[in-house]
């Protein structure tokens, strides 16, 4: 469902929930100007309508003792949709993989994966990863260091965007 059929009220929830997902309903009515049992109407319609997938901690990896962080492009050999959608599931089942992404160009997937060390990486790396069925071609980039790391969408990209519509 597209953003523009949001109203500003609905859109300003989701950003306040993005922002803080811990908030009170109370603390949310406030802050998008309504009172707390129709905000808390539109936060159940909006997770019902699938804008709002989940409410999650964002934990930090090295503090729990994931040091590595790895980008791994994996080629396939086969991009039959079957295929596509097995390696698909196949990623779920991995604990490391934290991300999957299928991508248009040169490799068909990008992987997110943490692991606690090097060597619990190059394990998973050479005894499932390119091991797995249909991996033709796998290169891996470790993180250095992060940047950035913002979850959700730009709402006031959004705003400004929809201000503009004619």
């Amino acid at each position: 469902m597209p953003a523009t059929r949001l109203d500003e009220i609905d859109r300003k929830i989701l950003a306040e929930l993005q922002a803080d997902g811990r908030m009170t309903n109370v603390e949310l009515a406030k802050r998008v100007g309504i009172s707390a049992p129709p905000c808390l109407r539109r936060v159940r319609t909006l997770e019902e309508q699938g804008f709002i997938r989940g409410y999650h901690a964002d934990v930090d990896a090295r503090e729990l003792g994931f040091e590595v962080q790895v980008f791994a492009s994996v080629g396939l050999q086969s991009q039959a949709e079957a295929d596509l959608s097995a390696f698909e599931a196949r990623c779920r089942d991995w604990p490391l993989v934290r991300e999957c992404h299928m991508l248009n160009g040169e490799v068909d997937f990008i992987l997110k994966c943490v692991a606690p060390d090097l060597s619990t990486f190059q394990r998973f790396l050479t005894e499932e990863l390119t091991a797995a069925d249909n991996v033709g071609s796998v290169k891996t980039s470790l993180v250095i260091r992060g940047a950035k790391d913002e979850p959700g969408v730009p709402f006031d990209i959004l705003e400004a965007r929809l201000a503009d519509a004619p």
